[in-house]
């Protein structure tokens, strides 16, 4: 078996092949694009070929930037297309191709490397550890009522989530300038969010609000009216369904939540995609009505360097850690000493003994700060060696606000 990258020559067998792989069709081109394959940059992709030349494996990345905690931007790539066909599985196809594609990764000097996973036990085996989270919040229409927000600031100043900016309704085809603004500005602050690379919405190479899907878009705009959040919706069969809100900060998160759950004519509104600790549910004057659905994992994260990928990010915490990491897949196994000081930190091998021991899963886990080391401590996964070792860990890895990532890739 041979493991190349591949030309833009290759791309109509590329396609053909991970779409075998699991058992689908390409879709037909539409007018305005919209084929997720679209996005792929050749050179970045990866077949696996059989000795007579038949393709049996398809994998391959995308650039993007990752906002890590602190707002800090760094280049990952994020792993797709992923697949071998049925006729070789579990034949080491599928190692190999990992195997060869961390390995380049590397050489590019990458340090983190990003998937989403379609079932969850394939890519812990090769370091991937769930990072972000997301779940789907459905509200019945007649329990859809905001309650009014108890706290007030000082001075009699007005409330927390008190909005002077209005709210207009698009058609998609009408604000993509406007969409890739707003998302830009949000992903930047969001830690755990990934870019959308200008080409993707040129391309329409994507799920909605990037394909060319007919979508409603609630556009927000401040009091200056300039745009600083939307939610991308549809209805059908009475319910109303948000692929995602972006907003640049809550307020405009509840002016577009009420502006949606307010809509008339639907039954139930649903948000696909809302952070696990998110507000609204206890903006709701029934707290009852947010009905919480699909809680699962979403952006899978992978150390390539330890010591760069631990000081690229931010830290709130001062403190010292003696991380002891095992890395299996590729045969690796390091302890390092993070030492964090006003919001920077340093990472260097050590020979100390270590307050925690630790699988490379189990680090990307927690880098961005959505898993507590606690968590993974009382679940078997990660070893504590002193009784303080596991608060430690929860004070230093924590983030300035969760991670969420949107972006489907």
């Amino acid at each position: 078996m041979e493991i190349r990258s591949t030309t833009d020559k290759d791309l109509d067998v590329f396609v053909d092949a991970v779409h075998a792989a699991f058992g689908l069709f390409p879709e037909t081109p539409v007018e305005g694009g919209g084929l997720w394959w679209s996005a792929l940059e050749m050179d970045r992709c990866l077949l696996a070929q059989t000795a007579d030349g038949r393709p049996v494996g398809t994998a391959a990345t995308h650039p993007f930037e990752l906002t890590l905690p602190g707002a800090t931007l760094v280049s990952v790539s994020g792993v797709t297309a992923v697949g071998v066909l049925p006729s070789h599985r579990r034949q080491g196809v599928l190692s190999t191709m990992m195997r060869h594609q961390l390995t380049e990764l590397r050489a590019r000097g990458e340090f983190l490397s990003v998937l989403l996973a379609s079932e969850a036990p394939i890519y812990g085996r090769f370091g991937y550890g769930p990072a972000t989270y997301t779940q789907r919040l459905t509200v019945p229409r007649h329990r859809a009522a905001l309650a009014v927000p108890r706290a007030r600031t000082v001075a009699g100043a007005p409330a927390a989530d008190s909005d002077n900016g209005s709210v207009e309704v698009l058609r998609r085809a009408e604000c993509g300038e406007i969409l890739e603004e707003v998302y830009d500005r949000y992903r930047r602050a969001q830690p755990g969010a990934l870019s959308r690379p200008h080409r993707w919405w040129a391309l329409r190479a994507g799920q909605p609000p990037i394909s060319p899907a007919p979508r409603y878009v609630a556009v927000h705009r401040d009091a200056d009216g300039v745009p600083d959040g939307y939610a991308s919706y549809s209805i059908e069969s009475g319910t109303l369904t948000v692929d995602e809100t972006v907003a640049t900060d809550d307020a405009v998160f509840t002016a577009l939540a009420r502006f949606v759950l307010g809509h008339d004519l639907v039954t139930q509104v649903v948000f696909k995609h809302v952070p696990p600790e998110h507000p609204l549910r206890w903006q709701l004057a029934d707290f009852r009505a947010g009905q919480v659905s699909d809680d699962m994992d979403w952006l899978y994260v992978r150390l390539l360097d330890i010591p760069h990928a631990l000081t690229a990010r931010g830290w709130f915490t001062d403190g010292e850690l003696v991380l002891d990491v095992d890395d299996p897949f590729l045969g690796e196994h390091g302890s390092y000493l993070l030492s964090v000081q006003e919001g920077k930190a340093d990472c260097i091998p050590t020979d100390r003994e270590p307050d925690l021991s630790l699988d490379v899963r189990d680090l990307g886990s927690i880098y961005l700060g959505g898993t507590a080391p606690s968590t993974l401590v009382r679940a078997g996964h990660i070893r504590a060696h002193h009784p303080s070792a596991a608060a430690l860990a929860d004070a230093l890895f924590r983030a300035d606000r969760p991670p969420h990532c949107l972006h489907w890739f």
